[in-house]
Order: C-alpha cells, then sequence, then structure tokens
C-alpha cells in the first residue's frame, strides 16, 4: 500500500481458478444428497417461532415453484408447434391449451410428470390461462405471494366460462379480486371469482351451466374391499328427484322390516331399478373374467381329474394365491367361494352374458384365457396344455388373439391411461406394413387416442417386450414403462457375498 497526499489506494491480489482445498474437493456441496430429508440443513432442535417461519417460506416458495413449472409447461407447448403434427388434430371446441400447440403436449406432459392425461390437460389448460389473460395473478404467483391453490382456483374459474369470455371481462374481474384473494379461503375465492365474472358478463353463467350439462356422465371406480362408487353427473333436479326416490324405497323396505342398514337399501334400490332383476331376460347382458392363478383353482395343487399341478405351476415357496374378479383383486379364499357358488367348475355366465377363465402364472402374466368347456376338457386330459393363441397370417388379429389381449391388457396400455379394453384398438407395435407380425408377442390394446399418438405424433417411440411390458419413449427422451395389469417383478436369488480371495489388488 502507498500513500500520498489525502489518499490511499489498496490492491488485493487473489487467484482467479483458486486450487480446492482437500476438504473442499472431498464435500463440495454441504446440501444433503438427494433422497436425504431436508431437515439436514437445519438446526436439530427449531422453536415453534421458527418453524413457523419456515413453514410460511415454504408456502412462498411453493408458490415461486408452481409459477416455474407453469413457464415450463408453456416452452413445452411451445416446443410443439401445430404444424408439427402428422395428422390436424381439428383444434376446436375439444381441444385444451395454446390451440397453436400439437394436440399430443398433454399426452407427453403427462409422461414427463407421470400422471395422468386429465391432470396434464388440467395443468396445461390453467398455464395458458395464468401466463395470458391472469398476469397479475401469475406474477403474484411469482413472487411468492399468491399460494398455487388460490391461482389454481381462480384460473379454474376463468376455465369453466370458456374461451369465449372477453379478456376486458377476466381483467375486471382480476382487478376486484386478486388484492384480496389472500384473505379468502380457496372456496370463497372461486366464489368470489365467479360472481364477478357473472356480474360483468350476464351470458357467462349461461356458457357454464351449459358447458357442465355436455359434461354429465356415469362413472363408476372400485374403492376396495369388493366396493365399488357409481356416480352419476346430472342436473342437480335431476339428481335430487333420484335420491329422493332411492330414499324412498329405501324406507318403503325398512317399513316392511328389512333389517338393513338405510343406506345400504338406497344403495340396493338404485342398482334394482338399474338392472331390473325381476325381468325373465335382463335388457343388458355383462362379461365376466375371473383371473386366478392356476393352483388357486383347485385344491391342495391338483387338478380336477385327480393329476397333480404341473411343477411349472407350482413354484416353490410361492406365496398365497390371489385372483381377480374384473380387475378387483381378492384373496384365493374368496376365488373358492365364488367357484363354489357358481356351477360345475364354479364357472358359470352371467345371465345373459359371457365368461372367461384366465390363467396366470406366478408372476401373475398371463398363461392362457379359456372357457368353461374347454377347461373340463383339458382337465380330464392326459397332458393339460394352455397357452397364448400363435400368430396369424394376416392383419387382424385372430378372436383367440383378440380374447388374450383384451384379458391380459385389461385396459389401454399407454401408461398412466386406464381407457378399458373392450373400447381400445389391438394395434401392431412394430407396424404390419412394416414388417410387424400379427402376434401376442406384437399387439397391444391402445385406445383410439394413444392410437392415434403412436401412429402420427413425431418423435414417440413405442417397444413391446415378449412378456407384454410396454415401452414407451416421449419425444423429450422420458421413458416410461406400462406392465401388465397383475404382472410383478419377482425378486431374484440373493447375491453369495464376494468371496475376499477374489479381491483385486491393492488387497
Amino acid at each position: 500500500m502507498s500513500s500520498g497526499v489525502g489518499f490511499a489506494v489498496g490492491v488485493t491480489v487473489m487467484a482467479v481458478d483458486p486450487v480446492p482445498s482437500p476438504w473442499e474437493l472431498a464435500d463440495p456441496d454441504p446440501a444433503p444428497a438427494l433422497g436425504e430429508p431436508l431437515s439436514a440443513w437445519l438446526p436439530a432442535r427449531r422453536s415453534a417461532a421458527e418453524a413457523a417461519a419456515l413453514l410460511g417460506q415454504i408456502v412462498a416458495a411453493e408458490a415461486q415453484l408452481a409459477a416455474l413449472r407453469v413457464e415450463l409447461v408453456m416452452d413445452l407447448a411451445a416446443a410443439r408447434p401445430a404444424p408439427a403434427d402428422r395428422l390436424p388434430g381439428g383444434h376446436g371446441a375439444g381441444s385444451v391449451g395454446p390451440p397453436d400447440a400439437s394436440e399430443f403436449v398433454p399426452d407427453e406432459l403427462a409422461a414427463v410428470q407421470n400422471s395422468s392425461r386429465a391432470a396434464a390437460v388440467t395443468l396445461l389448460e390453467h398455464a395458458e390461462i395464468l401466463t395470458t389473460v391472469l398476469g397479475g395473478t401469475f406474477a403474484e404467483l411469482r413472487l411468492g405471494r399468491l399460494d398455487w391453490p388460490r391461482a389454481r382456483a381462480m384460473a379454474a374459474e376463468v376455465a369453466a366460462t370458456g374461451r369465449e369470455t372477453a379478456p376486458a371481462v377476466i381483467a375486471g374481474m382480476e382487478a376486484a379480486v386478486l388484492p384480496v384473494a389472500t384473505e379468502l379461503g380457496v372456496t370463497k375465492l372461486r366464489e368470489a371469482v365467479r360472481a364477478e365474472l357473472i356480474a360483468r358478463d350476464a351470458t357467462a353463467a349461461d356458457r357454464r351451466r351449459e358447458n357442465r350439462r355436455r359434461g354429465a356422465d356415469v362413472s363408476v371406480r372400485p374403492v376396495g374391499d369388493g366396493m365399488g362408487e357409481f356416480r352419476a353427473l346430472m342436473p342437480y333436479p335431476d339428481a335430487r328427484a333420484c335420491r329422493d326416490a332411492a330414499d324412498q324405497h329405501a324406507r318403503a323396505a325398512k317399513e316392511a322390516g328389512d333389517p338393513r342398514p338405510l343406506g345400504m337399501l338406497r344403495a340396493g334400490a338404485v342398482a334394482d331399478l338399474l338392472l331390473r332383476p325381476w325381468q325373465e331376460r335382463p335388457p343388458v347382458t355383462a362379461h365376466l373374467t375371473v383371473v386366478a392363478p392356476l393352483h388357486a383353482l383347485t385344491p391342495a395343487g391338483f387338478l380336477a381329474s385327480g393329476a397333480p399341478l404341473p411343477a411349472a405351476f407350482t413354484p416353490p415357496g410361492a406365496a398365497a394365491p390371489v385372483g381377480e374378479v374384473d380387475g378387483e383383486p381378492i384373496t384365493a379364499a374368496h376365488l373358492r367361494e365364488l367357484l363354489t357358488q357358481l356351477q360345475a367348475w364354479g364357472v358359470q355366465a352371467p345371465a345373459g352374458g359371457t365368461l372367461d377363465i384366465a390363467i396366470t402364472d406366478a408372476t401373475g402374466a398371463l398363461l392362457a384365457v379359456t372357457g368353461r368347456r374347454e377347461l373340463e376338457r383339458l382337465a380330464t386330459c392326459t397332458c393339460p396344455v394352455l397357452g397364448p393363441p400363435g400368430p396369424v397370417d394376416r392383419y387382424r388379429p385372430s378372436a383367440a388373439q383378440q380374447r388374450f389381449l383384451r384379458t391380459r391388457d385389461r385396459t389401454c396400455r399407454h401408461p398412466g391411461c386406464r381407457t378399458r379394453a373392450g373400447w381400445a384398438d389391438l394395434d401392431h407395435v412394430v407396424p404390419h406394413a412394416a414388417g410387424g407380425d400379427t402376434s401376442c408377442d406384437n399387439l397391444c390394446c391402445l385406445c383410439r387416442r394413444h392410437h392415434r399418438l403412436k401412429t402420427h405424433a413425431p418423435g414417440w417411440t413405442h417397444t413391446l417386450d415378449a412378456d407384454g411390458v410396454l415401452t414407451v419413449i416421449t419425444p423429450s427422451g422420458v421413458t416410461r414403462i406400462s406392465r401388465p395389469p397383475g404382472y410383478r417383478v419377482l425378486p431374484g436369488p440373493p447375491h453369495p457375498p464376494p468371496d475376499p480371495a477374489d479381491d483385486p489388488p491393492p488387497f
């Protein structure tokens, strides 16, 4: 350092690329490794005030991460323009997301996020709304001042009005609601957004009502323990009338002395009114598929003829067999109870319907699909043989192949899709025109949408293994695996410990 009259100059010299110290080389990043809890960053003991402050920071950070996710979703959509589609998707009333983006963007987004397509569609729709007509809301989200549940709620209400709502109407709603958004719960916030939109656009309510009416439908989903949830979305007056009718039937049965709970009687009334079991011939036929390990069908590992079950079907140390009825898991005891209740082999088609028996191995992989008569014939044969149907020398799969493949796949095989196999196409994974065989090793069920994606969307690849495992790779390089329902990978034998004598030098 040198000094002169009235001033001083200091010079500091430091290495541009300093050599790291030994401990920096050993641990260049003190942050927790991937898979370790983030609490490792924090002191072991925290006060309530510190915990509350950290929770607030986490909420803000989650909001900023959600905003980043929105931007990345829009980046993905921008990288997949509609003109790149091999087959125009007809962006119209049924389209979602940016109108100039590929119709297959939601499918790629679902694969990237490992989510359902419905969740991807919703996220894409909300992302477009936030980055276009709800700019103020998105800005607050990016700064962490508005949490994701509230931002998502505002976007959902705008989406419900349809694309016809004028941007000026949405801007007026946002100006009125956004300043108080953090003071309202999510439900109250949605009500406020809805009220503001209707106040500024009298036709918005009519559009919402019509959109909801067009979405009326009936659905069912399993809830476990042999139960299912039957849902009917319809105009509220009709729904109220249906419930009242079921309640009246249930109360009448209760007054007549039926000891069952009232809720159970309501459910029974709905089933009776729809299925009409009192009629001689049901108006609706059914198809039942019983899926079971072969050794669950007969006791003690013996066939009906008394012959021992082939060793290939009775692996040593196998766990208690578990069967399924139309995809819902049941225990072996339940399965035998079901088969006992049915006649002959416990195999009887529903009234007016059909029945298949699917035979699986210890991994749950499908071995064969058969019917009652074929199973009875093979059970008395000295060498019962069941297996998948062989290939055919034509484009259209044989009836036996169709039965086997729909039983094996049960749903569309695109990862995350649950469209029933009965509504799906049987697709050649290696196209028939490119030399692909019409065989069970080259066919799988794909719903019409994912069949179109495989055929027309650029950049996707599909590979089917001999065991029915489908590998799908997106244009962005994300790989997803789809295994046949019921199929499970059995752990191999443990590796023996290494022999110290085999250790290479230095010892």
